[in-house]
């Protein structure tokens, strides 16, 4: 088969024929779909989270057709559509995994990180941890509802239930978590990158009662903030943006270091937090209410050979929605 390797850390990917994979036990075997392109593939081409496996494929929101089910799989059949997600492994024994925070759980493992992903024709993927796919929506459609709206929906979660949402970094997942939160009925205020006009007019048209800058002020204190863009400054100003008793949730993988704040912007009783990986129960309620909102996905389709380009545009923040690779 044909897949984009990182041989290197801090360098490009590489386009390789390899030997197809064998399903295991309790493994299927999957003929990639669609993949879509996330940030977190972007840290870990880019050497920014460390030990990634050897020639690792990246790529962790993955739409699959299951071309065969190894030994011990009753969950799935060939020919079922499935979705592959970032988290791909937990032990099931540590005190986390037994306390409903499989999330946390220290000996996991990733997709497109320790293993394998979908930046390839096939993957082979733990059948526990693949998740069924609603009706409704095209292989392409489908694929950011796997990382970008699991950790969008994870992170409004966690932030309560706030009545006026910020939303700091409007790419990928702050494109779904929008319709989720309107759907809910909470206004939401964007903020993009400075001078972005086109993202903010992407964020009204899915309505945002508010888009500006990240660096202004929102015209009224919010009740919680969400944070997607991996920029550390911005901790601070989410702080300063929402009111009393609000809740600022950092929601990536990785980011540059936060500046040094004064207290009293984290006085009276405001929450920072951060939001880590998933659970499957994430998986299955949000692929729930997706169809219900409805949740439509905005996307570009590029072939597979095209994953450096899009990693590319990605770092360069040239993408509005989300980009997808389609082997």
């Amino acid at each position: 088969m044909h897949a984009m390797r990182l041989r290197h850390p801090g360098r490009r990917l590489v386009a390789e024929a390899v030997p197809d994979p064998v399903p295991g036990p309790g493994q299927l075997l999957l003929q990639v779909c669609a993949c879509a392109v996330c940030r977190t593939d972007l840290h870990v081409v880019d050497g920014e989270l460390p030990d990634p496996k050897p020639d690792v494929i990246p790529g962790h929101e993955i739409v699959g057709r299951v071309l065969v089910a190894g030994p011990g799989v009753e969950r799935f059949r060939p020919g079922e559509r499935v979705g592959v997600p970032w988290l791909g492994f937990t032990c099931g024994t540590c005190r986390f995994c037994r306390s409903g925070r499989e999330n946390l759980c220290v000996a996991a493992r990733f997709t497109g990180y320790q293993i394998d992903g979908g930046y390839a024709e096939l993957t082979v993927a733990d059948a526990r941890f693949c998740l069924p796919l609603p009706e409704g929506y095209a292989d392409a459609e489908a694929a950011p509802l796997l990382c970008a709206g699991l950790i969008g929906h994870r992170a409004l979660r966690m932030a309560g239930d706030p009545a006026r949402l910020g939303i700091y970094g409007f790419g990928a997942a702050a494109h779904i978590v929008a319709q989720v939160a309107r759907h809910e009925g909470r206004q939401v205020f964007a903020f993009t990158r400075p001078g972005d006009t086109a993202a903010q007019e992407f964020a009204r048209g899915l309505g945002a009662v508010w888009a500006g800058g990240s660096d202004e002020a929102p015209p009224e204190p919010l009740d919680a903030a969400l944070i997607f863009a991996p920029v550390g400054a911005l901790v601070p100003a989410a702080l300063r943006a929402v009111d009393r008793g609000g809740t600022v949730v950092c929601a990536g993988i990785h980011m540059s270091d936060i500046p040094a704040f004064p207290y009293e912007i984290l006085w009276h009783e405001r929450v920072l937090r951060s939001v880590a990986n998933l659970t499957r129960a994430d998986g299955e309620a949000f692929m729930a209410l997706a169809p219900r909102v409805p949740v439509r996905t905005a996307v570009e389709v590029l072939p597979l050979a095209a994953a450096n380009e899009a990693l590319d545009r990605l770092r360069a923040g040239q993408v509005t929605g989300a980009l997808v690779l389609a082997p």
